[in-house]
């Protein structure tokens, strides 16, 4: 995932792309930094975290510019996450998460709301990177609850 990454820098260098450039080399960074935060090298599902950490803390930031009335700020920090997007693996939504987590409650055995957190780990242990995990939570509150 780093080398991708990497590789991309080069072609964005070539193509003179600076706003891809300056997003890819932060991020690079960003990863270099949980390197070293970690003591040895990341795997790449800890890279997609960071990555996901990423493009987080940028819609956060849109939302704020456009909060403030600043929509040419919220609209290049948009754009920035939706280029950081296109490095996480396929994301598993809808009726396909929802047959997931009604599947992780049949093993877990969970039955009320006090097994949600058996239910969550048994979902993003599996799927983690592929997940949203606010999603994953809203569907097994919507199993547990019987909705």
């Amino acid at each position: 995932m780093l080398e991708k990454l990497q590789a991309d820098v080069k072609t964005a260098m070539k193509a003179r792309d600076s706003e891809r450039l300056t997003v890819l080399r932060m991020t690079i960074s960003e990863i270099k930094n949980a390197k070293i935060e970690k003591g040895d090298d990341l795997s790449d599902t800890e890279v997609i975290a960071v990555i996901k950490k990423a493009i987080k803390s940028r819609q956060e930031s849109a939302e704020q510019y456009t909060e403030a009335g600043r929509d040419d700020l919220a609209n290049k920090e948009k754009g920035e996450a939706a280029m950081l997007e296109g490095y996480l693996p396929e994301q598993i939504s809808g009726s396909a998460l929802e047959k997931i987590v009604a599947d992780a409650v049949a093993a877990t055995g969970a039955s009320s709301m006090r097994d949600m957190g058996g239910v969550m780990k048994a979902v993003l242990s599996e799927y983690g990177a592929q997940v949203n995990g606010k999603e994953v939570g809203d569907y097994v509150k919507k199993a547990l609850s019987g909705g």
